[in-house]
């Protein structure tokens, strides 16, 4: 019999403060961080994502960062077996995987598990862009509403790259894409699990942190950080997922001279807003969780004790 793994997921919106909270549970708790980050996958997408700088990756052990090049894909199936893989791992050597990020398809892929989908076929997918040109996304989101209900309520409706995805699977199969998750929950989370989720009470917190990370970004040469991929990545487009990552898709499009200085920092904080409230929006529909609130000056308090908690109970053996 052995003692069935567990595992603390950190999960939030864009700049509600992950990284800093994570940083100091590991500085209590023996813990290897497992980044659940889309965007934190790519190498030399450092500044745009946010990206833990080298002095907080080494203060603890991180995973699942810069293990890929912007031309890349890395689907949520590769984060459920990786994720596994690496919990396993983890606690098999002492210490507690602590799953930190904001991708809350992956959090779900690994609490509720994945099937056996369909990989992406390049014509149907030209076909999708097609009609997303003609007709707007808007307009598939509505022809998704009427094939699969379940997944057009989640989304919105210009989340073209989920849209698109749960198109192309329908169109491939003539099965919903929940339909395939249902099937998929025979490989949901074979670990215990204390869900904390930061949700701020004052939606404008969030938004003056949003506003505020961006123009750092800037600060920063975010833009020069954007030019440096085009020229290292010479086969980079704005259609590759690297490139549709909030943020990067904006700085392309002002390189390219279809926004203006401003316009494209306005567009930048609005992208990073709708995204934020579509993580709020998964985090809210999601049971289990324990919500603090990252504006609170007891949040970390709150988390250690909450933790603490969670790794003194007695855990149940499997055999």
């Amino acid at each position: 019999m052995t003692a069935t793994p567990k595992a603390i997921l950190l999960m939030g919106p864009t700049a509600s403060g992950k990284t800093g909270l994570a940083l100091e549970l590991a500085r209590h708790f023996p813990a290897e961080i497992i980044s659940v980050d889309s965007a934190l996958v790519y190498r030399d997408m450092d500044i745009g994502t946010a990206k833990p700088s080298r002095e907080e990756l080494a203060l603890v052990p991180h995973h699942l960062i810069d293990i890929i090049s912007p031309l890349e894909s890395y689907s949520a199936a590769q984060f459920h077996a990786d994720a596994n893989r690496l919990i396993d791992d983890i606690a098999a050597r002492g210490k507690v995987p602590l799953l930190v990020g904001g991708t809350m398809l992956y959090f779900k892929a690994l609490i509720d598990g994945l099937s056996d989908m369909p990989p992406a076929d390049a014509a149907t997918r030209a076909q999708l862009d097609l009609e997303a040109a003609k007709y707007g996304w808007p307009a598939l989101h509505a022809q998704l509403a009427e094939a699969d209900p379940a997944t057009a309520a989640r989304l919105e409706p210009m989340d073209s790259q989920r849209i698109q995805r749960a198109l192309e699977v329908f169109r491939l199969t003539g099965k919903p894409l929940s339909a395939w998750h249902a099937e998929g929950r025979s490989q949901a989370a074979r670990f215990e699990m204390l869900k904390l989720a930061l949700i701020p009470h004052d939606r404008a917190w969030l938004h003056e942190r949003i506003a505020l990370r961006f123009r750092v970004m800037l600060e920063q040469f975010f833009l020069d950080e954007v030019i440096r991929l085009r020229q290292r990545y010479p086969e980079l487009t704005p259609d590759l997922p690297s490139m549709r990552c909030v943020g990067y898709r904006q700085a392309w499009e002002h390189l390219d001279g279809h926004s203006s200085y401003p316009e494209f920092i306005d567009r930048g904080i609005a992208a990073t807003r709708q995204l934020a409230k579509r993580q709020l929006t998964w985090l809210r529909s999601m049971d289990g969780i324990a919500a603090l609130d990252p504006a609170e000056a007891g949040v970390t308090t709150q988390a250690l004790s909450a933790c603490h908690d969670f790794l003194s109970a007695s855990t149940p053996h499997s055999a």
